[in-house]
């Protein structure tokens, strides 16, 4: 089963918020390394950041936190995956055509489950409601 994480899955995961225990929890069971695209290194990155600016975590906290994230990158914890554009756009593109209007997605929500698909994921790991919705909508089984 290949496994594909969104970024505010992996943000749980490196900096702490509501879903943070279950998110941690869930990646002590993966088996295989979650794929972590040039997207997710720059959602995750600068969504880590904005949260010093918003006074969520310190200074400290984001250093170690993009540390960590080096260091899981490192460890094959995550690892580094080329995104397949002209099929991930492709993807999104169908499955807003079919999901948009009825789903209220956003094109973030579209490139992530079209990322998925065209890397072969059967497994999506997401906080966010809406995407979970269109990650089931296109047979993706969705945790947590």
């Amino acid at each position: 089963m290949r496994t594909y994480a969104d970024t505010s899955f992996l943000a749980a995961v490196y900096s702490p918020e509501a879903g943070s225990i279950k998110a941690l929890s869930l990646m002590q069971r993966l088996r295989e390394p979650l794929p972590f695209t040039p997207f997710h290194r720059h959602e995750l990155r600068n969504g880590i950041r904005l949260r010093v600016f918003r006074k969520e975590i310190s200074a400290e906290q984001c250093k170690a936190a993009l540390q960590e994230i080096n260091s899981d990158l490192e460890e094959n914890v995550l690892v580094h995956t080329p995104i397949p554009w002209t099929d991930t756009f492709r993807k999104a593109e169908d499955l807003a055509a079919a999901h948009t209007e009825t789903l209220g997605v956003r094109s973030f929500d579209l490139m992530h489950v079209g990322l998925a698909l065209a890397l072969g994921a059967s497994e999506f790991l997401t906080f966010d409601a809406r995407q979970a919705s269109l990650a089931r909508a296109s047979g993706l089984k969705v945790k947590p």
